[in-house]
């Protein structure tokens, strides 16, 4: 494959920008809380960002032993309504076969005011673990998050092509009040 030198040069970016961004978001957050991350693997960047949080892992197989065992495209019973007052969902998205779905879930567990931190890259090749179905905008995340109060959209631009970013990350809070008609969106004009 010839552009692996393309795809490894941007592996480290990625990495310093999501770290990055989510040094900035936990600083920012009052220390506690319950803290639920979706598919970490055997990454322990969450872990060693977020100092003072109880943390809880949740993954779709049992490989790295989370906490919980589910499918966040669905309603997961072991996981009460309004339990986590933040989850963390890197890089998992473009993997769900319904990310509308997962949103919905995402927002049942999550507390009204809490934080959902999101991640996925946009300029990058298909990768594993399969299957890797979807790629998001600023907008698509804009859509998914129609019922949630965006605070950033972090954008990582491909270096030398505008309008094709290589990643996005995404906070937003958890608003129980809000059911928006996604045809009543307002985009940034490109």
């Amino acid at each position: 494959m010839k552009n692996i030198a393309y795809d490894e040069s941007l592996v480290p970016l990625v990495r310093e920008n999501m770290k990055a961004f989510l040094t900035r978001v936990a600083e920012s957050q009052p220390r506690g809380g319950q803290l639920l991350e979706i598919g970490p693997q055997e990454r322990q960047q969450v872990r060693d960002t977020f100092h003072g949080w109880s943390y809880h892992s949740f993954d779709i197989v049992d490989t790295y032993r989370p906490d919980f065992v589910g499918d966040i495209t669905r309603l997961n019973p072991q996981i009460p309504d309004q339990t986590f007052d933040c989850i963390l969902c890197m890089d998992v998205l473009e993997h769900c076969l319904q990310p509308f779905d997962a949103i919905i879930e995402l927002r049942r567990m999550l507390k009204d005011g809490g934080l959902l931190l999101l991640s996925s890259p946009l300029n990058w090749r298909i990768h594993g673990p399969v299957p890797d179905c979807w790629r998001f905008t600023e907008h698509g995340y804009k859509v998914l998050l129609k019922d949630f109060e965006i605070i950033e959209i972090d954008i990582l631009e491909t270096p030398g092509r505008d309008l094709f970013p290589v990643h996005y990350n995404v906070a937003a809070r958890c608003n129980r009040s809000k059911n928006i008609d996604p045809r009543e969106l307002k985009f940034r004009f490109i």
